[in-house]
């Protein structure tokens, strides 16, 4: 009766949700250093940011699967 589960513990959910907003946040930040360094131009620098959030939050649903074990429920 007492099952342990890997997303009961509180704290072992808030580090995943600080590791993602680190992630998210250093993915948005290389997506603007290497849009400034390849073009330097608005459109450059946008199209960077963009990429970097897609990034980001890709990287966050592998990270989310990792650490619930791929479980459905």
């Amino acid at each position: 009766m007492n099952k342990s589960d890997k997303g009961d513990n509180p704290w072992r959910a808030a580090g995943l949700v600080g590791a993602m907003g680190v992630n998210v946040a250093a993915c948005i930040t290389a997506g603007y250093w290497l849009g400034a360094r390849l073009g330097g131009t608005p459109g450059w620098v946008v199209a960077g940011v963009l990429i970097g959030l897609l990034t980001g939050i890709l990287s966050c649903i592998a990270m989310v699967k990792l650490v619930l074990g791929g479980s459905d429920g």
